[in-house]
């Protein structure tokens, strides 16, 4: 199968490395606006060539679209246009957006509306990796309005990819990643600047940053190009954890503040509760 990946980043690298390694593409065509990322993705042999995005799409058998939400919302209809019987599938972290902005659209069953549960704080193709999906989920939102070779083929590939499928709608996927992934990142970024804000001396970060708070801010590290989208476009969803997670933090700051340490404590025991469901999942 002829593959073109459309953003040649830490996800749409990793997608087409794996692919690749494992047989499903015969040929992985490149799409990107950064010069940088076609040639270092040449350079690794992430991809075989890299063209334009309408060379790439004639060119293609299945097209995934990596590129961030506010790019992908743009591109997609266009991609649409022009598609027979390609199959097309984005890894967006958002799909409110994307799935209304090809509502009604003739090929709309060519498309597979799709969100790789996995990431890194780091970017460009670079950065991709072999062992990227391993064990982790996919959500497919709406597959429903996909046609049923499509949608099988995307299930193929993904589970080639190591993934297992898990199946929702769109708006209660942006629901559910905004409280388990998107304020991680905030939170991830705000932290960060507290430090940076609070603390001058580099050398005390330096020295003394434990792993715990290395693992906190990790997220930190990531790339505002990408994030900045998905805030923008799963807005109401974000503000709505943003809210609840300030309710919690002043919680926290009531009980010091008024030495009620016996409230404290009952905080971070249901804190411990996370440990429980995370288990689950081993």
């Amino acid at each position: 199968m002829k593959i073109a990946v459309v953003g040649l980043g830490l996800i749409g690298g990793s997608m087409a490395m794996v692919l690749k390694h494992r047989g499903f593409a015969s040929k992985v065509i490149g799409v990107d606006n950064q010069q940088a990322h076609t040639q270092k993705a040449l350079e690794l042999g992430i991809v075989d060539e890299v063209a334009d995005l309408d060379s790439a799409i004639a060119s293609s058998d299945l097209i995934i679209l990596s590129a961030p939400v506010s790019v992908c919302a743009v591109l997609l209809p266009h991609i649409l246009d022009q598609v027979t019987h390609q199959v097309v599938l984005d890894t967006g972290s958002t799909k409110t957006s994307l799935l209304e902005a090809v509502k009604g659209h003739a090929n709309r069953g060519r498309y597979i509306a799709t969100h790789p549960m996995w990431g890194t704080e780091f970017s460009g193709p670079e950065a991709a990796t072999l062992d990227a999906f391993d064990g982790r989920a996919n959500v497919i939102c709406d597959a429903g309005e996909s046609d049923k070779d499509a949608l099988e083929t995307v299930e193929r590939l993904y589970k080639l990819l190591g993934m297992y499928n898990v199946y929702m709608g769109g708006k209660d996927h942006d629901v559910h990643v905004a409280y388990v992934s998107h304020i991680s990142h905030i939170t991830s970024f705000a932290l960060a600047n507290t430090v940076l804000e609070k603390e001058k001396e580099e050398n005390a970060i330096f020295e003394l940053a434990s792993a715990g708070f290395e693992s906190t801010v990790r997220l930190a590290k990531s790339s505002p190009a990408m994030w900045m989208p998905i805030f923008k476009q799963n807005k109401e969803n974000v503000l709505d954890v943003l809210n609840e997670h300030i309710t919690q933090l002043r919680k926290f700051k009531s009980c010091i503040e008024k030495e009620n340490w016996a409230y404290l404590t009952e905080l971070m025991e249901h804190a411990n509760k996370i440990k429980d469901v995370l288990d689950r999942k081993q």
